[in-house]
């Protein structure tokens, strides 16, 4: 395995929205902030970027941040006369990282850092191939190591996860033993295939559907299902957006991920998540408490959505996006 450093810039190649994947649009330049680098593997190449308010060996914090589901950029930027419009599946303002934290995030495979906001980005083959649970673990799992063997002095080795890079976060805390903190936001306890019957569920008590729509709803489910596990590699065959192999590949229940983790874990979650079935996080504490497990910090937010925003009376969405990052950054530095 070989690093090597690198410079990117933003690459303005077109590509066109891919449906429920939520971008953040930003009025900075936080993208251009960021240190790009490059892990050379026997089969494979992976890039990863870092932001740091000051040099990294006067930190003493890293905090991994793993994204949603979605064949997209970190960044995609339109650029303008004289500033740049700015979408992102990062979140983040950098403004809100400590001094003391090194911010990582890595491309997802076959992207570059950045791409064109509202333009025709054609997915790379190498990203349906590879759209796996397992090679996102392995990816953070290569950054984490890669990191912590040039930086032995950090402290605190913190990994966040988001939507589907929950996912992939509670999988690897079983994997990497160097981190210290989990960070489980807005995903579900159990399979994601279990979510969808939650959903039909939800939709017979609001009165939207009724009790024979919903059978026929859930034996359309199964048989979906069946189709999935038995074309369980194909990456043409697509279901709400996604290949069948990552539909299988990503069914695994994250709640026996988490069990096996003894370090501290923080799950946060929104009450009107339209992309999980709120019920579905209940499992977490109810099986932390069964096994009589005691470092889990569970949060639920009334009334926000899959990003922590809140509609107003007007009709806008309202972020708390950071209200939720401030509270999990105090839980990572008063819990031990």
């Amino acid at each position: 395995m070989t690093y090597y450093p690198i410079i990117i810039k933003c690459i303005l190649i077109t590509w066109s929205l891919v449906l429920g994947i939520n971008t953040h649009l930003q009025a900075n330049n936080d993208f251009e902030k960021y240190q790009h680098h490059t892990v050379y593997l026997e089969n494979d190449t992976i890039n990863y970027h870092t932001y740091s308010a000051s040099s990294l060996d006067s930190v003493n914090t890293l905090l991994l941040y793993i994204q949603g589901s979605g064949p997209r950029s970190l960044f995609q930027v339109k650029r303008e006369a004289d500033s740049y419009q700015i979408g992102s599946t990062v979140p983040f303002q950098l403004s809100t990282i400590p001094k003391n934290y090194v911010f990582v995030i890595i491309s997802k495979k076959g992207f570059p850092f950045c791409t064109e906001l509202d333009g025709d980005f054609k997915v790379p083959q190498s990203y349906y191939e590879n759209e796996t649970l397992d090679y996102r673990v392995m990816q953070a799992n290569t950054v984490l190591n890669q990191l912590v063997e040039q930086n032995p002095h950090f402290k605190n080795i913190v990994a966040l996860g988001h939507s589907e890079g929950s996912d992939v976060v509670a999988k690897l805390g079983t994997v990497n033993k160097e981190i210290t903190k989990i960070g489980y936001w807005a995903a579900s306890g159990n399979s994601q295939l279990y979510d969808f019957p939650l959903f039909v569920r939800q939709d017979v008590n609001s009165g939207k559907i009724t009790e024979e729509e919903a059978l026929i709803q859930m034996d359309s489910l199964f048989r979906k299902y069946k189709d999935i596990v038995a074309n369980r590699d194909d990456t043409q065959k697509q279901w709400l957006g996604n290949s069948y192999k990552r539909w299988y590949y990503f069914a695994e229940p994250p709640v026996e991920n988490l069990l096996k983790i003894e370090q501290p874990i923080f799950v946060a979650m929104g009450t009107a998540d339209k992309s999980v079935p709120i019920e579905s996080v209940y499992l977490i504490p109810v099986e932390f408490i069964r096994h009589e497990k005691d470092n889990l910090t569970f949060k639920i937010y009334p009334d926000l959505d899959h990003s922590f925003r809140k509609q107003t009376e007007g009709g806008e969405k309202e972020s708390h996006w950071n209200e939720v990052f401030l509270t999990f950054l105090e839980w990572v530095e008063e819990t031990h």
